[in-house]
């Protein structure tokens, strides 16, 4: 019988108010070892003895050499999501809290009761201040566990259904509200390799999923439909969306698909190096954008209105398109240029401005459009600075640059966030959610079998979660609950929690009391 490895966590107890990581926790980096350097792990990159992680920016010091820390990022996403998590002045006095430190919940429930806030409950950014600090790193469970690799694995929107695809056909919609029970078991229909997306629809009704072909197929999933088991043209319909013309040959596939906001439209990316649009009501395909020069690995509307598509390529760029002035212009809005190899994921902050982006030379970006060039960024009339390039493919070998300080001489990008693996698959990363977190994390699989969470501010590694035997290529944030869902290549669906209530009480914890208040701790004294 084989015995399930025991879950590793390392974590920054973000409960914890002024206090750091310990400083014998030992995390990798991703840069040049400097004095730190403590040895290499068996993927190549540096060990430290650190408090800080591999993500994120780092600086330089007078003299032109480089500095290990970490670089907190000094822009209005970063003061935009501060304010999204912020408690309010008088829960800040009370709990004696510097500026920028977390407030003891205790201390902000005292304020609520007394009325602080001036409307009698916690606030939005106040909520997302107690609930962010609660991650969800506790377990795992497994949710499934099947003898195929799983490569997708998402929750919908309201985050009442998951959905997760298998390499086996398999494509299980669960219900989450009903203990995880299997809502639906798609049989998936002319599969080449393995499902490379599904979506939602957004009134959670119909599920699309696409492989290494033009024919993406529709399924009714909704409670009005037939049994669990969906079986094409057998128990369900599964009606074809041929994403090809009659002028084209049918040798390509999608890599990337997600439904528009009203739910009338799908938009792809493929690997003939194009994004589709596809109009469910006249049932074709309405635009089609000869966008990279490589594949299109990823695609994503900018926000609600889906005037601005997000597209990331094996070209190494991001682009940016504005369907408004397409029909004039043929070309993007503008590029991004940042990544040394090529793109395998994006995804949306839904504001219309931020995105990140998971790269094949090891790093995720952030990316705010309006820094975005209709060209190349470098300088006209100045020789251009060499972009370093390697020769290899990470579908079976490891990345030639790890551990090595290689960047792009003209990187757009806000930030790099750095300690996870991208290798073998299209591995996906995230934007926490807003409703409970603020959007103050970013999130990732890795080939290394394990889940990391980095601040979006400071870049720091906050949170790797190891139970995995295989390479996670997606992970999944429930978007109320402290809740996430790692989809992993050992055929294992893991859920994560948070679930220290549960847990007893260090001797230490066991008698916490209500600070003890009045109405001048809320209120400064007048002068």
């Amino acid at each position: 019988m084989a015995v399930t490895p025991a879950p590793q966590v390392d974590s920054i107890d973000s409960e914890d108010d002024d206090e750091d990581a310990n400083e014998d926790d030992e995390v990798y980096m991703g840069a040049d070892g400097g004095q730190a350097n403590a040895g290499r792990d068996p993927y190549g990159r540096f060990l430290y003895r650190s408090t800080s992680s591999s993500a994120g920016s780092r600086s330089r010091s007078s003299d032109g050499s480089e500095n290990n820390n970490l670089v907190p990022l000094d822009h209005v996403i970063a003061h935009s999501t501060a304010i999204r998590t912020s408690p309010s002045e008088g829960s800040a006095r009370l709990g004696k809290a510097q500026k920028g430190a977390n407030v003891n919940t205790l201390s902000m429930l005292a304020g609520r009761e007394f009325n602080v806030s001036g409307n009698g409950k916690f606030s939005r950014a106040e909520c997302c201040h107690v609930a962010s600090r609660y991650l969800p790193t506790d377990g795992p469970s497994i949710v499934e566990q099947l003898n195929s690799r799983a490569y997708i694995g998402q929750f919908s929107k309201d985050g009442s259904l998951f959905v997760a695809g298998f390499q086996d056909r398999h494509i299980r919609v669960y219900n989450v509200e009903k203990g995880w029970a299997v809502q639906k078991d798609i049989q998936a229909r002319n599969l080449r390799w393995t499902v490379t997306d599904t979506a939602l629809s957004p009134d959670q009704r119909f599920l699309v999923y696409a492989s290494i072909n033009p024919v993406v197929h529709l399924v009714n999933v909704g409670s009005e439909s037939g049994g669990v088991r969906s079986l094409a043209n057998v128990t369900d319909i599964h009606e074809e969306l041929n994403f090809s013309s009659d002028t084209r040959e049918e040798g390509f596939g999608l890599w990337s698909l997600q439904f528009s906001e009203d739910g009338r439209e799908l938009v792809a990316g493929s690997n003939d190096r194009s994004i589709y649009v596809y109009d469910l009501e006249a049932n074709r395909p309405v635009l089609r954008i000869t966008a990279h020069k490589d594949d299109v690995n990823s695609v994503v509307f900018a926000d609600d209105s889906c005037h601005l598509i997000f597209s990331g390529s094996d070209d190494h760029t991001c682009k940016v398109w504005d369907r408004r002035c397409f029909a004039q212009r043929e070309r993007p809005a503008g590029q991004l240029t940042g990544h040394l190899e090529g793109i395998t994921f994006i995804d949306s902050k839904g504001d219309g401005r931020y995105f990140i982006s998971n790269g094949k030379d090891q790093t995720i970006k952030l990316w705010d459009i309006r820094k975005m060039t209709s060209g190349s960024p470098a300088p006209k009339g100045v020789k251009p600075k060499i972009v370093p390039s390697f020769s290899w493919d990470y579908r079976w070998m490891d990345y030639p640059g790890m551990g090595k300080d290689v960047r792009h001489p003209y990187d757009q990008s806000l930030m790099t966030y750095k300690g996870h693996l991208v290798l073998r698959t299209l591995i996906r990363c995230y934007f926490s959610p807003l409703a409970s977190t603020g959007q103050r994390y970013i999130y990732t699989g890795s080939h290394d079998c394990c889940v990391y969470i980095f601040d979006l501010a400071t870049g720091r590694q906050v949170s790797r979660l190891s139970y995995h035997r295989g390479t996670v290529r997606d992970c999944s944030w429930h978007p109320t609950e402290p809740m996430l869902v790692s989809s992993s290549w050992d055929g294992n669906l893991a859920k994560w929690e948070h679930l220290h209530g549960d847990k007893p009480l260090a001797r230490n914890q066991r008698c916490l009391q209500m600070p003890q208040t009045n109405i001048h701790d809320f209120f400064p004294d007048d002068d």
